[in-house]
């Protein structure tokens, strides 16, 4: 027994996680360590297990996470969280919008060797998406942008009262108060940032929630691009 196995199967009594799950999410960090396409430098599963699995999972601690029902996972990447986060939902439906075309490529075959039939590849920008807005209660993102630039991402996409959390290392005041200031022109509110327990690689990660609690303002989304160019917010 593999030391990634031992852990997932640790992983999956302390989370409660659906029965059947850990052979797929072996079977996931086996793609990852074979395919040399996988869009993540972390491969070995000994790693991947913590830095793509486990860090994912943290997000169940939260109840914006464990109650959704339609999850938007923006620049997905490999997969993380959204991939994991649909095996540990199993109703919840995920998508996984990433706006590189081969990356969308690797998280198809992902799917398919993971056998997981709630998650779906969406290629394209999260402000170039008119499928999803509104349709979401819960966007996550995970070292995609600041949370002034997710703000923006996320408003459009989420249901009133959804929420977007943000994967964060250590905290940046000057970006909470930026993120703060975007969410108020946005229609949401920051709630409170959560401290993921320390383990080896993650010993200062955070989890930031902005729940919608106002409609998205007249002309959001921008056009793509503009939320990085130009950004809302203290210094926007």
């Amino acid at each position: 027994m593999t030391d990634a196995h031992s852990r997932l199967e640790a992983l999956a009594e302390h989370w409660e996680l659906p029965p059947g799950v850990v052979p797929r999410l072996d079977a996931l960090l086996d793609l990852l360590a074979a395919d040399p396409t996988a869009p993540t430098t972390v491969t070995d599963p000994a790693r991947a297990v913590e830095t793509h699995v486990a860090d994912a999972l943290d997000a169940l601690a939260l109840r914006e996470v464990r109650e959704a029902t339609a999850i938007a996972d923006l620049g997905a990447g490999a997969g993380f969280p959204g991939l994991v986060l649909a095996l540990a939902l199993p109703g919840a439906t995920v998508a996984l919008v990433e706006s590189v075309g081969r990356k969308g490529a690797f998280m198809r075959r992902a799917t398919e060797v993971v056998g997981v039939d709630n998650a779906r590849v969406v290629v394209a920008r999260a402000e170039a998406w008119p499928d999803g807005l509104g349709r979401h209660d819960l966007v996550t993102a995970r070292a995609l942008a600041p949370l002034g630039v997710l703000a923006e991402y996320a408003a459009p996409l989420l249901r009133p009262g959804g929420a977007l959390v943000a994967w964060k290392g250590r905290r940046d005041p000057v970006e909470e108060a930026d993120g703060a200031a975007a969410a108020a022109q946005l229609g949401l509110e920051p709630g409170a940032v959560h401290r993921v327990a320390a383990r080896p690689g993650a010993e200062d990660h955070h989890l930031h929630v902005m729940t919608k609690v106002a409609p998205t303002p007249p002309g959001f989304p921008r056009r793509p691009g503009m939320a990085r160019k130009r950004p809302l917010g203290r210094r926007g």
